[in-house]
């Protein structure tokens, strides 16, 4: 008899143990990476073998979106879950920037851990520290780790910007206390040269603005004293983020973890290591897209190691659509050779058009998500409440304001996504459907385009479909004016 209760005991355990555990979840968001850069997006001049291959082992989305066409604002959507045109001083930050998210308020690696995540995050920061006046020599808070963070190996803002430093934790990496570090964006500060005053020293040279502090002979926005032998060398910074990230892999492989990487590239100033430069054929702008091609393979080939791919999902995604140049005459419009960034969408980086904010979008999951090419829409900004329902938790009302669950269309088992999304630029356009709406501005009046039939927005069809433009129109105004999308309980 109690050999049958024990078998009876042991077939009742053997679901609960059968059960996929939660996976560790790898958020890698890139810069600056248009939707037509990647091979598996239909690029065929800059080589992606990695990221080909994890487009290839999961769900690679046609239809995904970055929240907003430029770098700070989107990330903000992302890590809270809220369009960040709703919110003032979400604009691109400079380097001395406060934080723009409030501690306390719920997040996206606040929620993972509070359903039991180890979260970290590496790379980009861009979304400010402190409360103002910071001082770099000290310890830097708030930061990542008030948001839900529990460890950070970042770079403030971006690589044209100073301070030109890497920060663990609260603290610079490296900083010698005899060398403190002055950073002001609203005067020059200490007696370095600057690319305005000394273009002789300039190792690239600049097409508009970037001329303040000369940091490893390159010239930033804003200026820079003291700090030297805290400083980051250009071209190894990939590398320097690709082990930290698999570090911290290889310290939570125990799991469940939730890792941010953000990386640099392919923003300016596009800097590849030696063993990348000349190497793919269409300048310096598809060296650095191959660099990041290595980097996200290093990832993927430490999570193989570890014996980790099969229970990890990775979210591969932009922060924005392309630009060329952007500063620095680095050759990235003339070395093209061929290469369309964008692919088949109309826009850059900055723009209400498309290429704005449609970027690569990929989704791998071995244990869940089978290979496929999904055409739902979806959004950058749906993680947050995407994966709140993956680890079990239920979202407060007030967090994440216009992040909707889609986890059904980002495992590949629904065609459905978003009903609508809200692209930004500065401004607001709409989509809904197959319909994008650019509203009329004081340069020109509204134009509608049918992404069905015309998915580079060449031809306006407004006139002949006034109907739509008059609802969309009002949707867009509710939108603004409610504070929220996602619908309260």
């Amino acid at each position: 008899m109690r050999i049958v209760c024990f078998l009876a005991a042991l077939l009742a355990l053997a679901p609960a143990q059968a059960a996929p555990a939660k996976p560790n979840i790898i958020i890698i968001l890139a810069d600056d990476i248009g939707y037509g850069d990647l091979g598996c997006m239909g690029a065929t001049r800059v080589k992606t073998p990695n990221l080909d291959r994890l487009a290839a082992g999961g769900i690679r989305f046609t239809d995904g979106h970055a929240a907003s066409a430029t770098c700070t604002p989107s990330r903000y959507a992302l890590l809270t879950g809220e369009y960040a045109w709703r919110k003032k001083g979400t604009n691109i930050l400079p380097g001395d920037a406060a934080l723009i998210i409030e501690p306390g308020r719920p997040t996206l690696p606040s929620v993972l851990k509070s359903a039991g995540y180890a979260t970290g995050v590496v790379g980009k920061w861009h979304l400010g520290l402190g409360t103002g006046n910071l001082d770099w020599n000290g310890e830097l808070k708030p930061g990542p780790l008030e948001i839900g963070f529990d460890s950070a190996f970042i770079m403030p803002a971006t690589g044209d910007r100073v301070p030109c430093v890497y920060v663990e934790d609260r603290h610079v990496v490296g900083l010698d206390p005899k060398d403190p570090i002055q950073v002001s964006y609203a005067k020059k500060v200490g007696d370095e040269p600057t690319g305005k005053d000394n273009p002789e020293l300039l190792t690239m040279k600049l097409t508009k603005g970037h001329d303040m502090t000369l940091v490893n002979g390159i010239s930033r926005i804003g200026w820079m004293s003291g700090g030297k032998a805290a400083r980051w060398t250009d071209e190894t910074m990939a590398d320097t983020f690709t082990k930290k990230a698999v570090e911290f892999i290889e310290k939570r492989k125990d799991g469940p973890f939730f890792l941010y990487l953000a990386t640099h590239d392919i923003h300016v100033p596009r800097v590849p290591h030696p063993r990348f430069a000349g190497k793919s054929g269409c300048g310096t702008r598809g060296d650095v897209i191959q660099q990041l091609d290595a980097s996200v393979g290093d990832v993927l080939a430490a999570l193989d190691r570890l014996k980790l791919a099969e229970n990890t999902l990775v979210v591969f995604s932009s922060d924005n659509g392309p630009v060329l140049d952007d500063g620095y005459a680095d050759g990235a419009v003339k070395d093209l050779n061929g290469h369309a960034p964008a692919g088949p969408l109309r826009g850059t980086k900055y723009s209400l058009y498309e290429a704005g904010t449609r970027v690569p979008f990929l989704a791998r999951w071995p244990a869940r998500i089978k290979p496929g090419v999904s055409d739902a829409l979806v959004c950058q900004i749906d993680l947050l409440a995407s994966f709140a329902a993956l680890a079990g938790r239920d979202l407060a009302p007030e967090a994440g304001p216009d992040s909707l669950n889609v986890l059904p269309a980002l495992l590949g088992e629904s065609k459905e996504g978003r009903d609508h999304l809200v692209e930004h630029a500065g401004g607001q356009s709409l989509r809904k459907g197959p319909w994008k709406l650019v509203p009329k501005t004081p340069r020109g009046p509204a134009e509608l385009f049918d992404l069905s039939r015309d998915l580079g927005e060449t031809k306006s069809v407004a006139a002949e479909h006034p109907e739509i433009v008059t609802g969309m129109t009002e949707l867009l105004e509710k939108l603004r004016s409610q504070g929220r999308s996602r619908p309260a309980r």
